[in-house]
């Protein structure tokens, strides 16, 4: 059984996505508050995160950016704000995905299932060492080594730069990497794999600022550096 943490104050809509939930045969942890969701995910252990963004006393960027510290599980954001601004914000914090307020239920299953899929597909190879430059990543307890530093990814982060490692020389369209990871239709003007990519880089060079890891070939795509 997956279990999910639920973080949302407001009850009604809390309720309504625990029995949907545990009617789908998940198990189900409920929080009123940030504070309180931050206190079960260090305490307990969880395969997913739905995140509502106005939380009393600490907000959901809030929470995001603190459990990005200790954990790459995947965290579904709900939440009423639909800026653009704030979804790219909230992805680049560390996000997996985003779901705008009034939202269907079936929408909000559907997510959590393709999000978990995401995490844990090509599960035959999880003993899998892949070895890239200085990059060392161990396909089953999900570290990542570069440079001798143990960088966290998210999970949707770590999917990305797993897909690349795998195939060296393959030059990816965005088309082609958006569907093999989000496993939905690609359209042009969807940011969230920029977003992501963006993110990884900034991770990468973080951890070696000496080294180019991930090239944009103009008009085709994305690959590892030669």
């Amino acid at each position: 059984m997956k279990n999910i943490l639920i973080i949302e104050d407001d009850k009604e809509i809390n309720g309504l996505l625990c029995k949907t939930l545990q009617n789908n045969g998940y198990g189900i942890v409920s929080a009123l508050t940030g504070i309180e969701g931050l206190e079960h995910l260090k305490k307990e252990r969880f395969d997913m995160v739905l995140l509502d963004l106005m939380l009393p006393y600490k907000s959901g960027d809030t929470i995001l950016h603190e459990l990005r510290k200790f954990t790459d599980i995947p965290v579904i954001v709900i939440s009423a704000k639909d800026l653009i601004q704030t979804k790219i914000d909230l992805l680049r914090l560390g996000a997996d995905d985003y779901i705008t307020k009034p939202f269907d239920i079936d929408e909000v299953i559907a997510r959590i299932e393709a999000n978990l899929r995401r995490r844990h597909f090509n599960k035959s190879e999880a003993n899998q060492i892949i070895v890239y430059k200085d990059i060392m990543m161990d396909v089953q307890s999900k570290q990542v080594i570069i440079n001798g530093k143990d960088v966290m990814f998210t999970a949707t982060e770590f999917k990305i730069m797993e897909l690349l490692l795998s195939h060296p020389q393959k030059v990816f369209s965005k088309a082609n990497l958006f569907e093999s990871i989000w496993e939905e239709e690609y359209t042009v003007d969807d940011n969230t794999l920029n977003v992501h990519i963006s993110r990884l880089r900034h991770k990468l060079k973080e951890a070696n600022s000496d080294m180019e890891y991930i090239e944009t070939l103009w008009g085709l795509g994305y690959r590892l550096v030669k």
